[in-house]
Order: structure tokens, then C-alpha cells, then sequence
């Protein structure tokens, strides 16, 4: 749950220039370092739904023509804000490991509150699944992955069947991923996104932990105040006691932002957030 605060004064951030956004700053920093090459982005604000927030870009490794694993990537940001022209950084680095990578837009608060946000992740899924081949990737090796509220969404459209999408979700990552936080501080982003739940219970990944549920990889910095790394322990520990299959890792003196800087190219010694990434869903995702 990614609030403007935090971004600003993350450390890493403060030598960026100041009159541009954090994420922007971070975008044209990306770029100008080597690395993550041969990559493109292949499609830009297709509609998934009639809303303008209901749009998503695709980034690929160029001149692909085999049928590669998929992977959709839902950002952060307090289900409140955020946009998909942030995250560039993070699409190139993914692609770059050879993954078609979709990034969707999705309705924020106050425009919407729960369950808004998850229908509109549920829509991308369905668009990538009738989709996705004609940009180079495989229909029937997606995963999901998100950071923060991201995380939080992607954890629902993998472990719960209501949203319909849960079955073509082969696995899920999930950066910094809020699992199991009720009680909602009061007044707090939760509490506005999520608070008018007829069921709380509803609105949290580890109600949903199931046996048969796909391969989870839960990554956390144990600097994380925002988003505490019991999150994604509990959420594994439901999942593995039930039968199923759930890895965390933890990262030492790593904060919030910080594991979802470390996917881009200037910090990704901060953490090994993309490696282990990119092995576990090369693996879960092998046919």
C-alpha cells in the first residue's frame, strides 16, 4: 500500500530529480542504465473494459515469435493511486527474463471502493486470456504478480473462485503483498478501500488459502512497517499447513519501496527480488 509519503522519502529516491514524479525519476534512470535490452513494448492502453482506467500495456522481448509464459503485473499504491506509466521499469525488467508482461490500470478510490478494483484485475485477466497469443505469449502458462495493494489484488484473483479467474492463474508473486491485516486502522487506506465490505473477511488473501491453490512466492523485506513480513508468512503457513505449495523470502534491511526498486536496474542489489522471481515462475510455469 504505497502512499506518496513513503515514495518521497525512500533513500534510494532522494538523488533523483526533484521536479519529476518518484516513479517517473525512476523510469528515466532505468533507461539510461545498461542493461534489460531487447525488449519492447507491444501494445499500449488496449481497453479491457469502458472506464479510461480499464486499459493495459504489454511489453515483450523483441522479435518473439514462440508463445512465452505471461505474467500480469498489478502496481501499488493504497488502492488509491498509481499508474501503469510508472512501471515501465519493472515490465523491461521481467520481459527481460523472457515473459510477455501485461501492466493494467484499474480503478482507484474515491472514484470506487472493494470490490471494484478486483473486478477490474478479474476484466485484464479475461482480456489476457482470449488476448494474449496474438502478443506473443501463452494463454495457458499466466501468472500474477503484484506489489503492495497490487500484490493484494493479485492474491485475491488467484486464491479466490468468485472472481472467475482463479483456475487460469498457473501461479502467483506477490512483493510486499497485505494477506492478513484486519483490523483496518481506522480512517486509514484500507479502511477507505476495503472498510464497506459486507463480509471483511472477504477482503483478505488468507481466507481464501486453499490446498489446491497455485504456487505462491511471497517476498517481503524485514524492514517493511507499512506492510508487516507476517503478511506473507501467515498467508504461506496457511497454504503449506493445508497441503499446497507457498515459498517466502525474506530480505534483510529492506523496506516497503525498496523490494519493488530492487526489480529495477540502478537498485537490484538491494535485493534478489527479480532472480528469484524469474526462476520460480520459470519453473511453476514450465509445461
Amino acid at each position: 500500500m504505497m502512499s506518496r509519503r513513503s515514495l518521497l522519502s525512500a533513500a534510494a529516491l532522494s538523488s533523483l530529480a526533484a521536479a519529476c514524479s518518484p516513479l517517473g525519476a525512476l523510469n528515466g534512470l532505468n533507461t539510461l542504465t545498461p542493461g534489460d535490452g531487447q525488449v519492447r513494448r507491444v501494445v499500449d492502453a488496449a481497453a479491457f473494459g469502458t472506464d479510461p482506467r480499464q486499459t493495459l500495456e504489454i511489453w515483450a522481448p523483441k522479435g518473439v515469435t514462440a508463445k512465452l509464459p505471461v505474467i500480469v503485473f498489478f502496481y501499488g499504491g493504497s488502492w488509491n493511486s498509481g499508474s501503469r506509466d510508472g512501471y515501465g521499469f519493472a515490465a523491461k525488467a521481467l520481459a527481460a527474463k523472457g515473459f510477455v508482461v501485461v501492466l493494467p490500470d484499474y480503478r482507484l478510490v474515491p472514484q470506487v471502493r472493494w470490490p471494484a478494483f478486483v473486478e477490474d484485475g478479474a476484466a485484464a485477466m479475461t482480456w489476457v486470456a482470449a488476448n494474449i497469443a496474438a502478443h506473443g505469449g501463452d494463454p495457458t502458462r499466466v501468472a500474477v504478480m503484484g506489489h503492495s495493494a497490487g500484490a493484494h489484488i493479485a492474491l485475491l484473483l488467484a486464491l479466490d473462485r468468485r472472481w472467475g479467474v482463479a483456475d487460469t492463474i498457473k501461479a502467483a508473486v506477490g512483493l510486499a503483498g497485505p494477506a492478513d491485516f484486519l483490523p483496518f486502522v481506522a480512517g486509514g487506506a484500507a479502511d477507505a478501500a476495503l472498510g464497506k465490505a459486507a463480509d471483511l473477511q472477504d477482503t483478505q488473501p488468507i481466507h481464501f488459502a486453499r490446498k489446491d491453490a497455485p504456487p505462491l512466492l511471497l517476498l517481503h523485506g524485514d524492514g517493511d512497517t507499512t506492510v508487516l513480513p507476517r503478511n506473507s508468512q501467515r498467508l504461506a503457513n496457511a497454504i503449506n499447513d493445508m497441503g499446497g505449495r507457498a515459498e517466502v523470502r525474506i530480505y534483510p534491511d529492506v523496506g516497503h519501496i525498496g523490494i519493488l526498486l530492487a526489480l529495477s536496474k540502478p537498485f537490484r542489489g538491494k535485493a534478489n527480488a527479480l532472480t528469484d522471481t524469474s526462476n520460480f515462475l520459470l519453473a511453476a510455469l514450465t509445461p
